[in-house]
């Protein structure tokens, strides 16, 4: 091989120098699948390195499989994959508009894609600078942080920490009340492992989280919608839907609704928990948006003492995606069933992760991101409203605080078409009807404040609008 001598300052540019002309020749083909890569001295002695550090760039590749190693024989260039086409990789615009078509599409959209129809913060707009203090300090820990199983409740000092923050929105728990799980979406699906049985009937508010009916819909259970209001679920047709489906379960968020921003009343809280207890009903309370609050909104299971609510969170959207680390809150005499369910489905949580969150969580720059980042909330949704409006597109409320609008588009827009037109210049768009139950949400749409940014969304959105409408 013919390869220029380099002189690179430190080790790790070295290894990625050695690794980045194997990977050269490799698509050049002046390597080919299969031919033998040069020994370890010859390479080092070509490109004025030293062995352990053509070693170690020969050890990455094998480990990224560009390479294979042969003891005994040498290394040798791995079998090349087929190559993706573009129409591989490009954004599905014939796939139906489901949950599972915003997720992917919002998940693998990338750098190129602007994101108004996801679900969390643009990366610089969450608290990075506090993550790599708290990484750092994970760094220094026990070894068992960083590499044993976790107890199966999950890490004993952030279990008490958390107790004590849901004091603050009046439920009082012990540590051993709390169960930590990877995520919400573990959370629900557990507690369904549990309470539910195929062809049970379960309530969801009428929109709610689309992944609620993604999930439901793996437990092969009978989902039913009751329509929300600015005050939480219509009381009356979730009386008429507990006389006539029986539900074992209903899934809500009490305070800052996902996606419609609304909040939970007192008195719908009440009536809710009276039906509820009448009915035998149990209520997953889905608080992921807790420390999104303005001012504290009612907790069914504050008012309920968990007696009949389940509550269950994360802290995917204030804190980080990747520290995947939710918990859940239940009377004692579940908690039990639920920690073998996990031990059976997942045997534990991750230690580091919930490690990490406990660093973050007890440091004062955590308080502080969270008053600047609904400062910052209140600001980008104050400067939304009035382009959506110009668009002739109507928020159905105004929300407080959180992350969503949703809104109402002009006359004769179908949102799942406008999605579609939107998609084809690079931007997800979570139309309404991936919401809603019932399919009466076409001409909605949920905004995320935070991700309307881009420069060219008002313009791509008025596009959308008008190849949708005609």
């Amino acid at each position: 091989m013919d390869l220029a001598p380099r002189r690179v300052e430190s080790a790790s540019p070295r290894i990625d120098a050695v690794m980045g002309e194997i990977r050269r020749r490799i698509a050049a083909r002046l390597l080919t699948p299969g031919a033998k890569l040069p020994s370890v001295r010859a390479l080092a002695k070509a490109l004025t390195v030293s062995t352990s550090t053509v070693v170690e760039a020969y050890e990455r590749l094998v480990a990224e499989g560009a390479i294979r190693s042969r003891p005994g024989s040498g290394f040798y260039v791995a079998s090349q994959l087929a190559p993706l086409s573009l129409a591989e990789i490009g954004p599905k615009l014939d796939r139906q508009v489901d949950p599972f078509w915003v997720s992917r599409l919002a998940l693998e959209g990338g750098q190129g894609f602007a994101m108004p129809g996801c679900g969390w913060l643009p990366p610089s707009w969450m608290p990075q600078e506090a993550l790599r203090k708290a990484l750092r300090t994970l760094s220094r820990a026990n070894a068992d942080v960083l590499t044993d199983y976790g107890t199966p409740l999950g890490l004993l000092p952030l279990r008490q920490l958390l107790a004590r923050r849901m004091a603050e929105s009046g439920l009082v728990v012990r540590a051993d009340q709390i169960l930590l799980v990877d995520s919400g979406t573990q959370a629900i699906d557990m507690i369904c492992r549990f309470l539910l049985e195929p062809g049970q009937a379960v309530l969801v508010d009428d929109p709610c989280y689309f992944n609620f009916h993604a999930l439901l819909r793996a437990h092969r259970v009978k989902v039913i919608g009751v329509p929300y209001t600015a005050d939480g679920p219509d009381v009356a047709l979730f009386e008429q839907a507990l006389e006539e489906h029986r539900p074992r379960l209903y899934i809500t968020n009490s305070a800052i609704h996902n996606p419609t921003g609304a909040v939970l009343s007192p008195v719908n809280a009440h009536r809710l928990l009276m039906l509820s207890e009448r009915a035998g009903l149990t209520i997953i309370e889905d608080d992921i948006f807790a420390d999104f609050e303005i001012s504290k909104a009612p907790r069914l299971a504050a008012f309920d003492a968990l007696n009949r609510v389940i509550q269950i969170g994360s802290f995917s959207k204030a804190l980080s995606a990747s520290a995947r680390c939710g918990y859940i809150v239940t009377r004692k005499e579940w908690l039990d069933p639920l920690v073998d369910m996990k031990i059976a489905s997942n045997f534990t949580g991750s230690q580091m992760s919930e490690a990490l969150v406990l660093e973050v969580l007890k440091d004062g720059s955590y308080r502080r991101h969270m008053e600047a980042l609904k400062a910052r909330l209140s600001k980008a949704r104050a400067s939304l409203i009035p382009t959506l409006r110009q668009l002739g597109i109507e928020p159905w409320i105004e929300p407080q605080a959180g992350l969503f609008l949703w809104c109402r588009l002009p006359l004769g827009g179908d949102a799942a078409d406008l999605a579609r037109h939107a998609l084809a210049e690079n931007m997800v768009l979570a139309p309404g009807n991936v919401f809603s139950q019932s399919d009466t949400a076409s001409s909605f749409m949920r905004f995320n404040v935070s991700q309307c940014d881009h420069p060219q969304f008002a313009d791509i959105l008025e596009r959308a609008i008008k190849l949708a409408r005609r």
